[in-house]
């Protein structure tokens, strides 16, 4: 989508960073368990902040958490978790930092084979559903709130206003 002023968005994609955001990444299917795992990482780590903040450190996260490869966030020791709390690039919230390597470990517990994650994200399930199907699998900053946020953002439900023109425009992939 161009990046045209003359486009109607989504209301919050109000500066230039959210406009390019809104136009190439939000509510597309992501192909990947390792796509969807970084995206629902993320998802956690925007709990109580703004998406642009997220966005904002979105390249920090990646360099810290080495691309966000469950296989490899799962083998990362607490020294290194703690030593991350000095980064400025990313948001330094201990509960959220160790939940990557939680949620690491109970995606590979539970969706060992490739596009298995994804077969879940594109099931047509539900926020509500989802959120008690990954706290029952030791997953945590995984509420309702957050895994309807997590959904929209790749494209599994409607993620844009009905008066943007991408409104209905990505449906879902078939697992």
């Amino acid at each position: 989508m161009p990046n045209d002023n003359d486009i109607s968005r989504c209301a919050w994609a109000n500066d230039a960073l959210l406009i390019q955001y809104h136009d190439t990444v939000y509510g597309r299917p992501h192909k990947s368990d390792t796509a969807l795992f970084a995206k629902f990482c993320l998802e956690g780590f925007q709990a109580g902040l703004s998406w642009r903040t997220v966005l904002a450190k979105q390249p920090a996260f990646e360099r810290a958490f080495c691309g966000f490869d469950p296989w490899r966030c799962a083998e990362l020791s607490d020294a290194y978790l703690d030593f991350l709390m000095q980064d400025a690039g990313i948001i330094r919230n201990r509960r959220k930092i160790y939940a990557v390597r939680q949620n690491a470990q109970a995606l590979l517990w539970h969706y060992p084979a490739p596009g298995d994650f994804r077969r879940l994200v594109y099931s047509g399930i539900l926020p509500e559903t989802l959120s008690r199907q990954l706290k029952q699998q030791s997953f945590c900053f995984c509420g309702p709130t957050i895994c309807e946020s997590f959904l929209m953002s790749v494209g599994a439900i409607e993620a844009h206003e009905p008066g943007c023109a991408l409104f209905g425009t990505h449906a879902a992939p078939l697992p």
